[in-house]
């Protein structure tokens, strides 16, 4: 049950993520290589992940996603409706850790393998290197800087 919890918010996002992908490829604002064609767009994605990777929300979700055997202690809940709950809470401390690095795929392109690897090592190095909220705190200026210069 915790991990239909987990799941569940895990599917919603991909969901939400799925239908934001149609829309810019139906306006057209989405490249053939599956990359934000505007770089206002690009830019602004850029920009709004990268502010989010600063904000208390996303340190609260980190903390929390870094231990999940602390976050299992000491939310612990019984029963399969409680083992329900702590799965999509856990989930949704995940989720908070990471949609915004994943925003990150419509700017460089949702299939580009190598910037899927590289965000995928940025979600490692924050969530099990020792310096996790450095690491997030970093990647944030640096993806406010790559968008500021796409409005160059």
């Amino acid at each position: 049950m915790f991990g239909l919890g987990y799941l569940t918010v895990w599917v919603g996002f991909s969901a939400c993520a799925t239908l934001a992908q149609g829309a810019l490829h139906e306006t057209a604002m989405l490249s053939s290589a599956m990359a934000a064609s505007s770089p206002r767009l690009a830019g602004t994605i850029l920009v709004a992940s990268g502010a989010y990777q600063l904000t208390p929300l996303k340190r609260a979700c980190l903390v929390h996603c870094r231990s999940p055997l602390g976050f299992l202690m000491t939310t612990w809940r019984d029963g399969e409706l409680g083992a329900l709950q702590m799965g999509v809470r856990h989930g949704s401390y995940c989720l908070g850790c990471c949609w915004a690095l994943m925003c990150v795929l419509f700017v460089v392109g949702v299939m580009n393998l190598g910037w899927l690897i590289a965000l995928t090592g940025v979600v490692l190095l924050e969530k099990v290197g020792p310096a996790g909220g450095v690491v997030s705190r970093l990647a944030g200026v640096a993806m406010i800087g790559a968008g500021l210069l796409k409005f160059v």
